[in-house]
């Protein structure tokens, strides 16, 4: 029996990066998961990646997941995915709002208005639209033995907390999740659902795959971070799992730095968009 036997997880942005290790991770210990993204089709990281679609990697390990075709930022295509995950498996737990990009290049005033209005839908209004639909479904069904009635994690980053440069859309957006998470984590603590979010900081994942492919930007952020490496997806998979588990009973309204300590320093020692080099 796995920590979250029983239990049903909708998680956006699932084919890969962080989505696909939290489905993964969640999987192993026993939800079910309702995998939503643009496309199965995995986005090839290193020559040890199976690229088999998450639900049927999940599948063949003796899970249960099931895939849907997910725009994370439109209204339709989110409660399309809660009604999914309800038809399959019966309920919704656990509702991980991780879709999201990075595409800013330049300072505000070389950001087009393009780049900002399509940062802000995928990865905040992605999330108040995960959180609309699932905590709706959340309230409607029956709680736990623990009297719990959900578990929402929102994935965040470094950024939404401190200023970095070249990204005022994608800082604007995750500052915006940040207190998205809080303000529902206080509307909904008397319905006994968790809302916190995690905040990762250099993740190695395909958003920043080609400017770490360069071996001295590589080694750049690399000095830039107290522990020497940068984080992996597993480390916020990690993460996820605790906050949807058991051992975060009473852990709601929180942020979950996870940097190597980059934040800790006081003052960034990175110069310049992680996006453009």
């Amino acid at each position: 029996m796995g920590k979250l036997s029983g239990k049903v997880a909708v998680v956006t942005g699932a084919s890969s990066g962080n989505g696909r290790a939290i489905a993964l991770c969640l999987a192993v210990e026993g939800s079910h998961v309702a995998c939503g993204d643009l496309s199965p089709n995995v986005k090839h990281l290193g020559p040890e990646d199976d690229l088999s679609p998450t639900h049927e990697l999940i599948q063949r390990n003796g899970g249960k997941a099931l895939y849907l075709k997910t725009d994370a930022g439109e209204s339709e295509d989110m409660q399309n995915l809660i009604r999914f995950a309800v038809e399959e498996f019966g309920r919704v737990d656990i509702m991980i709002n991780n879709a999201g990009i990075g595409i800013d290049t330049a300072g505000v005033h070389n950001t087009s208005e393009e780049t900002f209005d399509r940062t802000i839908k995928v990865n905040l209004r992605s999330c108040f639209l995960g959180m609309k639909y699932a905590i709706r479904q959340m309230i409607s069904q029956e709680p736990h033995s623990s009297g719990d009635r959900g578990w929402v994690v929102n994935l965040s980053s470094i950024s939404g907390l401190t200023g970095m440069p070249e990204a005022p859309s994608y800082g604007a957006s995750k500052a915006g999740v940040e207190l998205l998470t809080k303000s529902s984590a206080i509307d909904y603590a008397k319905d006994r659902i968790h809302v916190n979010s995690i905040c990762p900081g250099y993740i190695n994942t395909s958003l920043v795959a080609d400017p770490l492919s360069n071996p001295d930007f590589k080694k750049h952020v690399e000095n830039a971070h107290p522990w020497p490496r940068i984080g992996s997806v597993h480390d916020v998979a990690k993460a996820a799992l605790f906050l949807v588990s058991d051992e975060s009973a009473w852990i709601t309204g929180s942020h979950l730095v996870l940097d190597g300590g980059f934040t800790a320093r006081g003052a960034l020692t990175m110069g310049g968009s992680i996006w453009s080099k």
